[in-house]
C-alpha cells in the first residue's frame, strides 16, 4: 500500500529523516513512536506531500506522493488543530469535508450517527465554532472528519494527546475496526508507548530520523519499547 525508498528529508545541510525501505501493508495499524525531534512529523508531512523529499519517494498505491495528487482521494489524515477551519461549526466542518469527498449530508449524517459516545454530546448541536471547541473536542472533530469518504490510509499525529480516558479507549476500539475489520491502512505517530502498543500491529521506532526497530506487536513489545527509551 505504501512503499518508502531511500527517503531523506533535510534541512540546511541537516539531515532529519533518513528512511532507506519502509513498506506498509494495506489494512495494517502501523506505530510510529520516537522522541521529539526524531523524525515521525517529518515523515507524516512527506507522506501527505507537506513537505518535498531531499531524496527518494513515497509511494501511496503506487502513486508518488511528490510528484502526483492521484493518492489525495483515498487518503485522510488529522495532524493537529491547523487542518481545522476555526469559523465552521462542528457539522459545517464535516459537511464540508463531505462534499470535498463527495458524500451527501445525509452519507455524512449516518457516519456521524455511530459516533455519538465519542463526541459526549459535547460537539453536535452547540452551535459552537470549532476554534471556541476544547482542544480534546477538536481532535474527536478532526478525527471523525478523517473517517469520511471511505478513506483507505488514515493518517493520525497524536491522537490520544488531550483525550479523555474513555475517549481514548473507544478511539482504540475505533482504530482497531478500521484495520481489522475495513482492511483500512492506519498509520498512528504517538508518545504514548500503551496506547500504541494496543492499538498497532506492527512499531517502528524513529532515532534521529533513522529507523532503529521494527517490531511486529506481541505481549513483550510494550517491555521491550520501555527498556528502549529508558537506556
Amino acid at each position: 500500500m505504501i512503499t518508502v525508498s531511500n527517503l531523506s528529508k533535510s534541512y540546511n545541510g541537516v539531515q532529519v529523516l533518513n528512511l532507506e525501505n519502509l513498506d506498509i501493508p494495506k489494512g495494517q495499524s502501523f506505530g510510529l513512536v520516537g522522541n521529539n525531534g526524531a523524525g515521525k512529523t517529518t515523515f507524516f508531512s512527506l507522506l501527505l506531500d507537506l513537505i518535498q523529499p531531499t531524496t527518494g519517494h513515497i509511494k501511496n498505491k503506487n502513486v508518488l506522493v511528490h510528484e502526483s495528487e492521484d493518492w489525495k482521494p483515498f487518503t485522510s489524515s488529522f495532524i493537529d488543530e491547523s487542518f481545522l477551519i476555526g469559523y465552521l461549526t462542528a457539522e459545517e466542518y464535516f459537511y464540508f469535508i463531505g462534499e470535498l469527498r463527495g458524500e451527501n449530508k445525509s452519507d455524512v449524517d449516518a457516519l456521524l450517527s455511530q459516533f455519538e459516545d465519542f463526541f459526549h454530546d459535547e460537539i453536535l448541536g452547540k452551535k459552537k465554532y470549532l476554534r471556541d471547541l476544547s482542544k480534546g473536542n477538536q481532535k474527536k472533530a478532526g478525527i471523525v472528519a478523517a473517517l469520511i469518504g471511505n478513506p483507505e490510509v488514515i493518517i493520525l499525529d497524536e491522537p490520544f494527546a488531550n483525550l479523555d480516558p474513555t475517549t481514548q479507549i473507544r478511539l482504540k476500539q475505533i482504530i482497531k475496526h478500521l484495520a481489522e475489520k475495513q482492511g483500512v491502512t492506519v498509520l498512528v505517530s504517538s508518545h504514548d508507548l500503551m496506547h500504541v502498543t494496543d492499538v498497532c500491529e506492527r512499531i517502528v521506532v524513529l532515532e534521529k530520523g533513522e529507523m532503529v526497530k521494527d517490531l511486529a506487536t506481541s505481549e513483550a513489545t510494550l517491555k521491550e519499547l520501555e527498556e528502549h527509551f529508558s537506556n
